[in-house]
């Protein structure tokens, strides 16, 4: 015999109807299963909010469907363009090789044909925008330029680095020690201060890391440097070393050579797609305000 909780696993209801489509707590489930194994990073949300992410997925490709089913017969893709966007989505989740990937969408329970008709919808949508819009797209490719110029500009950024690293035995006297390196660098200057309180194999030498370029520093360090000008000193940075300080001695930008064409090219394709991901909000709120959507 099924005891209570085995009996409310099978329950399902209907949630609600998209005119004469309907949506099951079981269809919602299984979209959670499928959301979970494609985007990992929602699987710690809580259950209701998973289950209202799980319904407005729904919603969305449901309102998708019955318009792009206005314009053809059947929800279909050319094999070769689809198995492209299987394995751009499965790269993206670090899978070797499609044999991987549906080892993987087995153990999370979603089977391939689940994919490949969402993966049609989504695609058939953007084509439906893009023959809709396009030629309302808008781009001015001499102030693209100009854009590129500027970012190109400055070129390469990188610090000229001192540092001091020091440990504590108790978290609470940071501000503290803090304070007191801070002190001796205003009295001594940061070089005569690094062998006093310095850990680091850098102390012999005044501290110094030498010419560092910004790409090759880690976003917690360049988080801190990048609000920073010459001659400054950061907070405090936890390391698995200890705690890190660090002072800019210089900052140099080195040019950097580019294809204007190819970043031009690139910075059109970002706006054509910025424009029609706005025409895309428009119609489907558009269309989805003259569906009948009725919660159950």
């Amino acid at each position: 015999m099924f005891n209570i909780s085995n009996l409310n696993s099978l329950e399902n209801k209907i949630i609600l109807k998209i005119d004469n489509e309907i949506i099951t707590t079981l269809d919602i489930e299984n979209e959670i299963k499928y959301l979970k194994a494609l985007s990992p990073n929602i699987k710690n949300l809580e259950k209701k909010k998973l289950f209202q992410f799980g319904k407005n997925s729904l919603i969305r490709e449901k309102v998708k469907k019955n318009e792009i089913l206005k314009f053809i017969e059947i929800i279909k893709l050319e094999e070769a363009y689809l198995e492209k966007l299987i394995q751009d989505r499965y790269s993206k989740l670090n899978f070797k090789n499609k044999k991987e990937f549906l080892e993987y969408l087995k153990l999370n329970d979603v089977n391939i044909e689940q994919i490949e008709q969402k993966f049609s919808i989504e695609a058939l949508w953007n084509e439906l925008i893009y023959q809709k819009y396009i030629s309302n797209i808008k781009i001015d490719e001499k102030e693209l330029e100009i854009e590129i110029e500027k970012i190109y500009q400055k070129g390469s950024k990188s610090y000229l680095l001192s540092e001091i690293v020091f440990k504590i035995d108790n978290k609470n006297n940071l501000k503290k020690k803090y304070k007191e390196i801070k002190d001796s660098i205003l009295s001594n200057g940061f070089e005569n201060s690094v062998p006093i309180y310095s850990v680091s194999g850098t102390s012999d030498i005044g501290g110094k890391l030498g010419w560092i370029k910004e790409n090759s520093l880690n976003k917690k360090i360049l988080e801190n440097l990048i609000k920073l000008n010459k001659n400054d000193i950061t907070e405090p940075i936890f390391t698995p070393n200890g705690y890190l300080v660090l002072k800019i001695e210089d900052i140099r930008y080195e040019k950097i050579k580019f294809d204007k064409k190819k970043e031009l090219d690139k910075l059109i394709k970002v706006k054509t797609n910025q424009q029609l991901n706005q025409y895309s909000n428009i119609y489907f709120n558009r269309v989805k305000k003259n569906l009948n959507i009725n919660e159950l």
